[in-house]
């Protein structure tokens, strides 16, 4: 009995019990502060002597003022060769390991449970919520995808119980969504599967920088992914394709760049489908496979074409993923296929 049928029966309460389609749900709920972060470097000597809050306050601008990295080093904050340092105009050795040690902080809110939709031997697929980060960066060092999957105890079958490092139970994610973005997430149990899957979501990628058939690249790929966006304006072709590089590109007060549609980016490939024009409210609502997975592609796209992502529906929604195995088996997302005519930008 499944544990939405044991809900229904009363077995279990409901408010415990998964949503329609879950095979169950687990997830550990957050502690109030995580654990803190700790940031590590290997000082090079660049020929001029070199002080702690020299290195700190140059390489590290953007993190704290001058004054914030003083309070930090004195702090005891910071380690050098494994000893605490509380000077700041210590002079730095070549090839002293530095390590700042970044104080607990409270993240903020994210959700914690995740469905599982799928599950076998080799990998899982969940519903990832809107609002939880799938890797840690920035403010989520801790309420992530990938720190539930670590904390959950993984029950692996007795096949696998081998001294094979890639063969032990290592849970991952194998691709990312948006912290904003909603849908399936496919996450490798070993690090053999974690290998292969990652090697079919790299296939896309290739795929989008060839010049070759349309039918030629979907027939080669064996994992499809598949969202759901609300565009405005209305697209007057059934369907888009978009083959715009996208890169990073130099922009004022951002000291990494921003991601953007430029000739000397990294090929990318959209297709756009339209499931509804919404003349009404001068939307279109429509599907998008992505054929490679570059940073922000689908909103970089639609922009690119002149229809951006509807302002309050920036959340994109990831509707499924199609794998397809060496047989050719497979399942698939359901979507309109008939169509007038395609427009390709690039």
């Amino acid at each position: 009995m499944t544990a939405a049928a044991a809900a229904a029966a009363g077995e279990i309460p409901a408010e415990d019990a998964p949503p329609p389609g879950a095979l169950y749900s687990f997830g550990t709920p957050w502690p109030e502060f995580n654990g803190g972060i700790s940031y590590i470097d290997t000082f090079r000597c660049a020929g001029a002597t070199t002080t702690l809050i020299e290195f700190y306050s140059t390489s590290y601008k953007s993190s704290a003022p001058l004054p914030g990295w003083i309070k930090r080093i004195r702090d005891g904050q910071i380690t050098v060769d494994g000893e605490v340092a509380t000077d700041p105009d210590m002079i730095l050795r070549e090839g002293s390991k530095l390590v700042y040690h970044r104080l607990p902080w409270q993240e903020p809110f994210a959700p914690h449970l995740l469905d599982v939709l799928y599950e076998d031997d080799d990998m899982i697929a969940l519903n990832k919520p809107s609002g939880l980060q799938v890797l840690p960066k920035g403010l989520f060092q801790q309420r992530t995808v990938l720190a539930q999957l670590q904390l959950k105890d993984w029950k692996m079958p007795s096949s696998f119980c081998s001294k094979r490092k890639d063969a032990q139970s290592h849970p991952v994610p194998v691709h990312r969504l948006g912290r904003g973005t909603s849908g399936l997430l496919l996450c490798a149990k070993t690090k053999l599967a974690k290998a292969q899957l990652a090697a079919y979501f790299a296939e896309g990628a290739t795929n989008a920088g060839k010049s070759r058939d349309e039918t030629d690249i979907c027939k080669a790929r064996k994992i499809s992914k598949f969202y759901r966006a609300l565009v405005t304006g209305i697209l007057e072709n059934d369907e888009v394709m978009i083959t715009q590089p996208i890169g990073l590109v130099r922009y004022p007060g951002v000291a990494e760049g921003l991601y953007a549609a430029c000739s000397s980016g990294k090929p990318a490939m959209s297709k756009v489908r339209v499931l509804e024009r919404l003349k009404i409210h001068n939307h279109t609502l429509i599907m998008v496979e992505i054929h490679s997975g570059r940073p922000h592609q689908i909103r970089i796209h639609l922009a690119y074409i002149g229809h951006p992502l509807v302002e309050v529906m920036r959340d994109l929604c990831n509707l499924s993923l199609e794998i397809v195995d060496d047989q050719n088996h497979s399942s698939s997302a359901t979507y309109p296929t008939d169509s007038r005519g395609t427009a390709r930008y690039s």
